[in-house]
């Protein structure tokens, strides 16, 4: 039998796999987290020969006790890794399957292994269907079919059925292990939540307004008829765009931006006390207009995202007790994977409605090793559709807690949702 080793984010998740690991096995991760996997292997399992089998010329090794992989490659080359008969396939940062109809999903599905396990600080993000494909995964059949899934837990439990959670929770208790920190790491210094808000200037506030009086009607009226989805996210991610800065929104051009300027007075304060940051956005393209004020500001800093080649020297460079004092990150390519204990204060400049994304950024730096409290800071811009987005993450968390905790009601967006957003 299989399981999903769902611990909270910066408990050793790597580690404790590494510890059980014997025979012939593969790991599938994220590239960003296939170094960490090889230095967590040579600091506690030196005994253990690992080989990387990425990149253009690609060979796997037979002799290697754990062959690390990508999502990618392992969809890429199935047909070639179905064939060997693993005796482990670990699946980290295992929520890159969450859409069990997806190209890598169906890869996995097809791994030949005598024992399954799935690594995920968020085994629920959006929909308990994603659990579906963790659990079925790990250990096929248990939850029975897509379908059967659906009717029997997934819409009475959106539904508030009482007792469907708590079914479902003692179903896949034997099979699924998580644990949070406050539970386990009660040496680890305190988190603490706060929101930054910032006032639009009269010149942000007439591009967010516009934007919003040229969308909201045509888009509202379509998602009362049943259409428009994708034009009404398309309207949000250009209010969420005019909320940051004017110079995202096409057409748009800006020096500066409210939120810039907070964030920029912010970590003036926070450096100035000895402080490390980091500085999460979803968009390389926001980042790009901060770095120039952080160089007026005479504030150093590093950056890693998509376009970043040796991450590993970067984060080096930032760990360094000389190293500079900010870390510009972009959410995708700095959000899993990385050990940035050196840093004390966390800034997401864009709130996104998916509340797990925003956590496992936070964890970078609230993690074992850890050993000073931990600040988190959201920037939102007042009386704009980031105050609605902080209101849904907080239905977002209610549903992962249906399934894991102890709640038993929970819902995944609606289109009313998306409605009450444009609103």
């Amino acid at each position: 039998m299989g399981g999903v080793l769902a611990d909270d984010m910066g408990l050793g998740k790597t580690l404790q796999t590494l510890c059980v690991l014997e025979g012939r096995c593969i790991v599938a991760c994220p590239t960003s987290v296939m170094h960490n996997w090889e230095d967590e292997a040579r600091k506690f399992r030196p005994g253990l020969k690992v080989a990387v089998y990425h990149g253009p010329g690609r060979v796997l090794d037979p002799e290697a006790n754990v062959t690390l992989t990508t999502y990618g490659i392992l969809r890429l080359d199935i047909d070639a890794l179905e064939k060997i008969q693993w005796d482990a396939v670990v699946l980290d940062e295992a929520q890159a399957i969450k859409n069990p109809g997806s190209q890598v999903a169906q890869a996995a599905f097809r791994m030949k292994a005598n024992f399954r396990v799935t690594l995920t600080g968020t085994p629920v993000e959006n929909r308990l269907e994603e659990l579906w494909a963790q659990l079925h995964f790990t250990n096929p059949g248990l939850l029975g079919g897509r379908r059967d899934f659906r009717n029997r837990y997934e819409r009475p439990i959106s539904l508030g059925e009482p007792g469907v959670a708590a079914h479902l929770r003692q179903r896949i208790a034997p099979f699924l292990l998580r644990r949070l920190k406050k539970e386990v790491a009660r040496e680890l210094p305190p988190r603490t939540d706060m929101v930054l808000y910032c006032t639009l200037s009269r010149e942000e506030r007439a591009v967010y307004d516009a934007i919003r009086a040229a969308t909201r009607e045509r888009i509202v009226s379509e998602l009362a008829r049943g259409q428009g989805v994708l034009a009404a996210l398309e309207a949000l991610l250009r209010l969420r765009q005019a909320s940051c800065h004017s110079g995202l929104v096409p057409g748009q051009g800006a020096e500066s931006s409210s939120k810039v300027e907070l964030l920029v007075e912010t970590l003036e304060e926070v450096v100035s006390e000895g402080h490390k940051s980091l500085v999460f956005s979803q968009w390389t393209s926001l980042l790009d207009r901060i770095e120039p004020h952080l160089r007026a500001a005479g504030i150093p800093f590093v950056r890693l995202d998509g376009s970043t080649r040796d991450r590993g020297a970067v984060v080096e460079q930032f760990q360094d007790d000389n190293g500079p004092p900010v870390f510009l990150i972009s959410l995708k390519a700095g959000g899993t994977g990385l050990n940035l204990t050196a840093a004390d204060h966390v800034f997401l400049v864009d709130p996104w409605w998916n509340p797990a994304v925003e956590d496992q950024a936070s964890d970078r730096a609230h993690r074992i090793g850890q050993d000073k409290p931990v600040m988190v800071y959201r920037l939102v811009a007042e009386e704009t559709v980031e105050e609605r987005i902080l209101k849904l993450q907080e239905r977002k968390r209610a549903l992962a807690e249906a399934a894991l905790g102890e709640a038993d009601r929970a819902s995944s967006i609606t289109r009313d949702e998306l409605l009450a957003l444009l609103e």
